[in-house]
């Protein structure tokens, strides 16, 4: 078991975190799944109603004693309701992206939250330790969804966090294997979120056919779209193409925006519109090639860590 200081701070036995990711964790069963076999499951709030939340924060409860989060983002026209249920039902860990700290942290720590911020850059990562958060995720260029706008890599990305602030640093982008968590505390974080290798499991939220198009990606089969705007890393389909030639002719703000705002994520993840709908996904798509119980990743991406570690150290003479 490799005992860090994400571990000791949150009371689990593995330093792996699931990624939040609106649809594919907007449940309770992968959350249920991770942290009962000893990561940090997560919650995803972004897109679920309160009463839906409030029921799958009753469902974990219910089914594992282990800690488990929620994550909130901040910019979503619900948040506010979303932090009053995650101190109204207790939850022992908020994950908060998509915004600053400092509005709202003095009431989670007076209530014994602990509170993780999702940074895209060294210095937001300084200004959410000074804020009084617990931890930060360093999110690479390599991740899903929204990765920071400077397309950093997790490699330079990670190691510089881990060099700015002093609070654990969860390494996050591009990481789907014990190799890759061995990579994270190798550079000084004390654990790795995992959100793509999460997203192919039975248990995640989506559609079959979102989960088929993810599997068969290769690693350079994602795109960035919509820089300068809010850029998402996703799997190349019909929708990206279109996007990619609007902008390559000099398309303008207007066009662009509009092409953005027609295609959504929950077209992809819910109605299984795989063509014309948002597939987030990171690079690490192209590592994994098998649909795995939740429950039974933790456990392998745990052992391989360990393995991982123990050969780097056999390879110093």
């Amino acid at each position: 078991m490799l005992a860090t200081r994400l571990t000791s701070l949150l009371g689990i036995r593995h330093p792996i975190v699931q990624g939040g990711m609106s649809w594919a964790s907007s449940n309770a069963e992968l959350a249920l799944a991770v942290s009962e076999a000893g990561g940090l499951g997560v919650i995803a709030a972004g897109p679920m109603y309160p009463d839906d939340l409030r029921a799958a924060i009753a469902r974990v409860r219910a089914g594992t004693r282990q800690p488990f989060a929620v994550n909130v983002p901040l910019y979503n026209k619900r948040a506010a309701e979303f932090l009053d249920i995650v101190l109204e039902t207790e939850v022992p860990v908020i994950i908060a992206s998509q915004g600053g700290p400092k509005a709202h942290i003095g009431r989670f720590k007076d209530a014994g939250v602990t509170w993780i911020q999702v940074t895209a850059n060294p210095l937001h990562a300084r200004k959410a330790e000074d804020a009084g958060v617990d931890a930060v995720i360093a999110v690479g260029g390599e991740a899903g969804g929204h990765p920071g706008p400077d397309e950093v890599g997790t490699l330079v990305l990670v190691r510089a966090t881990v060099n700015a602030v002093t609070v654990p640093v969860i390494g996050a982008g591009g990481i789907a294997d014990g190799a890759g968590i061995a990579a994270m505390l190798a550079l000084g974080a004390s654990g790795a979120q995992l959100g793509t290798r999460f997203l192919l499991t039975p248990e995640s939220g989506l559609h079959a056919a979102y989960k088929d198009l993810v599997l068969n990606a290769g690693i350079g089969d994602t795109a960035i779209v919509g820089r300068g705007r809010s850029p998402i890393r996703m799997v190349k389909n019909a929708f990206s193409a279109e996007y990619e030639a609007a902008a390559n002719r000099g398309a303008d703000d207007a066009e662009l925006d509009a092409l953005f705002a027609r295609s959504s994520l929950r077209q992809a993840a819910k109605d299984g519109d795989v063509a014309l709908g948002k597939v987030e996904a990171g690079q690490s798509a192209g590592l994994i090639d098998k649909l795995e119980p939740a429950g039974e990743l933790v456990e392998r991406l745990a052992r391989e860590a360990e393995a991982a570690l123990a050969g780097a150290a056999s390879c110093i003479r």
